[in-house]
């Protein structure tokens, strides 16, 4: 990997801040509700900025946090996870719900340890990201992370997490994701593609 300049570090974090102000809807009712673990569901009829009036289901979500691991000899950490709601294995980063009035850089310190046995003694922000806009309000927080040291002992995480620890080049992880072979969601091909732009790599 190519050095890191770290004025071009802060150029590109003030080049992805601020976001525009929102335009929220007017909520007129909420016609259902129903909690699961940490978000909830709702139909709401609500009023659009261009004036319509319609019912929307919405899943409300508390946000989460993504890192982006690499070592001193530029292998990549990735998670080769089981997803119930797709019935597949899929390649990611490690990431994480937010706890309630949990700072995203202190969620993801901890995630980093829970599923994959390191902490980082460097972090980069690289921005947010929106993984499904069309019924969700949930932000995802995404870090670089760098100067990793393994744990002794791996923190327990969640006991329904199945998950596979893997180091991957970038060649190997551009492979992955060019040919197709393996899935990876939407925010980890995002926070990749971020970390690229701010390593230059």
């Amino acid at each position: 990997m190519s050095e890191i300049n770290h004025a071009d570090i802060q150029i590109l974090v003030l080049l992805m801040t601020p976001l525009n102000p929102p335009e929220p809807s007017i909520l007129l009712e909420t016609t259902a509700s129903l909690e699961a673990k940490k978000i909830r569901f709702e139909l709401n009829r609500i009023k659009l900025p261009i004036g319509l009036e319609k019912t929307f289901g919405i899943i409300h979500h508390p946000g989460a946090a993504l890192a982006v691991p690499i070592t001193s000899d530029g292998q990549i950490v990735l998670l080769r996870q089981y997803r119930f709601a797709i019935s597949r294995r899929i390649l990611e980063f490690p990431a994480g719900t937010l706890e309630e009035n949990e700072n995203p850089l202190s969620s993801i310190q901890r995630e980093l340890g829970e599923e994959a046995g390191y902490q980082a003694d460097t972090w980069d922000p690289l921005g947010i990201m929106t993984p499904c806009p069309g019924y969700s309000n949930e932000l995802i927080h995404m870090f670089l992370a760098r100067d990793l040291v393994e744990l002794k002992e791996k923190p327990s995480g969640d006991d329904d997490e199945d998950i596979e620890i893997l180091h991957m080049t970038k060649s190997e992880l551009d492979q992955c994701i060019s040919s197709g072979n393996e899935l990876l969601d939407g925010k980890s091909l995002t926070a990749w593609y971020r970390a690229q732009q701010l390593l230059k790599i």
